[in-house]
């Protein structure tokens, strides 16, 4: 035993010290730059998915909604989103027969959610298996709802426009509603909206968001501004899962429809900052569009993106 033991001197110490210390030396700059490299893959890898879903018939000449068209849509969007061939199949990753559900509308007159699309979203509700009497459609009464008080899942969905105070009206602000006092947020051009998204009847219940882009309003001054002349069907619906993502392409579409009509740049009175800051500071979801993926489906005339 004695005799096999390997006796390792001080100049065998140092060799293998100093060979240690070579290849943490050649290794060392090696090593950073496959993290560098990892880092940045998962970077590329962090993209959000949205659906644009488009169909020429889904409006008349009147501006009219063709319900069978409209309900095809949100399907194709949704199985899209999800993944799925079967519609049906893409809502149970959705939500599950044993879910509350609240469908955060809009009620704004001259340019409301779609009756047709909120019965649309309810009648898949119940072929996922959720009880009638466990869902409900509700914008301004929310906090009074006991439904939406008791819900386990929100389904976001309003109409896309321009908005003196916020830049935009779309899907981060159409919780405001969920605040005791909406006028509260209007500070510093609604900066801090998306942090609507942690209030405890809000807080990661969202499975869905759907901003409508049929006759979106792409230009107009004051809060409650509407002229029809400023909007156009578009019949389109932005379909995703990140409501900043999904808001950051309604802003793009809003844009190039500006750009279009008025011959060159028109900036949004107040700068729809709130959407940018969801991602910088409040972290809800992904503002930059190199990071958004927008597929896509249906009709594709004009369609500005």
């Amino acid at each position: 035993m004695e005799e096999n033991r390997k006796i390792i001197t001080r100049r065998d110490f140092l060799r293998v010290t100093a060979g240690m210390a070579l290849v943490g030396m050649v290794g060392m700059p090696a090593l950073a730059e496959e993290s560098k490299i990892a880092e940045k893959s998962a970077s590329e890898l962090k993209k959000a998915k949205v659906i644009l879903v488009r169909d020429a018939n889904v409006l008349d000449n009147n501006n009219q909604i063709n319900t069978k068209v409209l309900e095809k849509m949100i399907d194709d969007a949704v199985s899209t989103l999800m993944g799925t061939s079967e519609p049906i199949d893409a809502w149970k990753q959705l939500v599950k027969p044993t879910d509350i559900v609240g469908i955060k509308s809009n009620t704004w007159s001259p340019l409301r959610t779609p009756p047709e699309l909120e019965q649309a979203i309810k009648k898949r509700l119940i072929r996922v298996g959720v009880a009638e009497d466990k869902i409900s459609i509700d914008d301004r009464g929310v906090l009074r709802n006991p439904i939406f008080q008791k819900s386990t899942a929100l389904i976001n969905v309003r109409p896309m426009r321009t908005h003196d105070w916020a830049g935009v009206g779309s899907l981060i602000k159409n919780y405001i509603m969920f605040s005791p006092s909406p006028p509260s947020w209007h500070n510093d051009s609604c900066a801090n909206l998306a942090e609507l998204w942690e209030l405890p009847l809000v807080k990661d219940k969202t499975r869905l968001n759907i901003l409508v882009m049929l006759t979106p309003l792409f230009y107009g001054k004051g809060p409650h501004s509407f002229q029809k002349e400023y909007t156009w069907a578009y019949k389109g619906l932005l379909v995703g899962l990140d409501p900043v993502a999904v808001d950051a392409t309604g802003v793009r579409i809003l844009e190039a429809k500006k750009r279009l009509y008025f011959g060159k740049d028109i900036p949004f009175d107040v700068s729809p900052k709130h959407i940018r800051l969801a991602e910088e500071k409040f972290h809800l979801g992904i503002a930059d569009t190199n990071k958004i993926d927008v597929q896509k489906i249906g009709w594709m005339d004009d369609v500005l993106l």
